[in-house]
């Protein structure tokens, strides 16, 4: 499909401008919607069944979008690390347990703290640079071998995807809808962030159909990937580094465009507004829930966005459980910083 695309563009540069369309598309919807799963499941009082149903929207409709994508021919993944039967276990719980911890810290996803990093708050921007550096260092710097001994300790599933039973993904994406829905009345979600949920399943739908088959090159193929936040930081965090030596991708351009997106949203809402550190002990939780979030994120595979979203689109075995023990690590924390119901204290 790339030879039909009507300009004559090297394929890094394609998937560059892929990103940051998708990047924008989705800085703008999880703007609007104040999109972040911490928030959904281990808010300031809990369950957030508002933000809970938004997340579940955007969930449903990429299960569905995917299916619907892969029965079209719109998506191939192949061999995808997502559909690999064999599971490093171990891994994906610390890591995932790590990664909730510190968005309940941070009080933030990283999707959500780059949204919020491009309407001015300098505690999101503080954050995501000490998450890129820690997350860099776990891929390839000193904590890479703790990361691969973890890794060495896998489990074989037998298939690594629930999509590839008959007609459950469907059946799961049907059954989310429904619940989101059912949330939304009850929470009194608004209608507009229901839409912006969707526009965030379709923004991952999108992602892997154009690096997967719209933009592939058989003769120099690049990664198939969707919406995450790990991986891209890292790679903008080297690209801004070294430049000259390392080329900007898809995971470049989804940052920029997530940042410019979720600026002129803000800007156009008069949401715009600088915000800071109020005290040394909230930075000192904030610049633990960073570092805790850039070694999970690594180890578990990808955040709430780039394993629970765009790997759970896949209905990816590895990519549930990430999103699983997340989930748990974040309820865990937020039980633990605010027993007996009380508000999660803001310091």
């Amino acid at each position: 499909m790339l030879d039909s695309l009507p300009f004559d563009l090297p394929v890094q540069t394609l998937h560059l401008l892929l990103g940051a369309l998708l990047g924008l598309a989705f800085g703008v919807a999880a703007q609007i919607s104040r999109f972040c799963l911490r928030r959904a499941v281990a808010g300031e009082d809990g369950v957030d069944r508002s933000a809970l149903s938004v997340w579940l929207v955007a969930l449903a409709v990429a299960i569905g979008g995917m299916a619907l994508a892969g029965v079209m021919g719109w998506v191939e993944l192949g061999d995808h690390r997502y559909l690999s039967s064999s599971v490093p276990v171990a891994a994906i719980a610390v890591g995932g347990l790590a990664f909730g911890i510190g968005m309940v810290l941070t009080r933030g996803c990283m999707s959500r703290l780059t949204v919020l990093a491009g309407t001015g708050n300098l505690r999101a921007v503080s954050v995501i640079a000490l998450f890129a550096i820690v997350a860099h260092a776990t891929l390839k710097g000193v904590l890479a071998p703790l990361r691969t001994s973890l890794g060495a300790i896998q489990y074989d599933f037998g298939i690594g995807s629930l999509a590839s039973i008959p007609g459950l993904a469907p059946a799961v994406a049907l059954g989310l809808l429904a619940v989101a829905v059912l949330l939304a009345h009850r929470s009194g979600a608004r209608v507009l962030h229901l839409v912006m949920g969707a526009v965030i399943g379709l923004v991952v739908v999108a992602g892997w159909a154009g690096t997967s088959v719209l933009l592939l090159d058989d003769f120099d193929p690049l990664p198939a990937q969707s919406m995450a936040f790990t991986l891209p930081w890292t790679d903008t965090l080297f690209y801004a580094i070294a430049s000259t030596a390392v080329p900007a991708g898809f995971g470049v351009g989804v940052i920029g465009g997530v940042i410019v997106g979720s600026f002129l949203s803000a800007a156009a809402r008069g949401e715009l507004a600088l915000q800071s550190f109020s005290s040394p002990v909230q930075t000192l939780r904030y610049s633990a829930g960073a570092v805790l979030m850039g070694f999970g994120g690594v180890l578990a595979g990808g955040c709430t966005i780039g394993a629970g979203l765009s790997g759970g689109a896949n209905l990816s075995i590895a990519a549930l459980l990430a999103l699983g023990f997340i989930v748990l690590g974040a309820v865990v924390t937020r039980a633990v910083l605010a027993p007996r119901g009380a508000a999660v204290p803001a310091e």
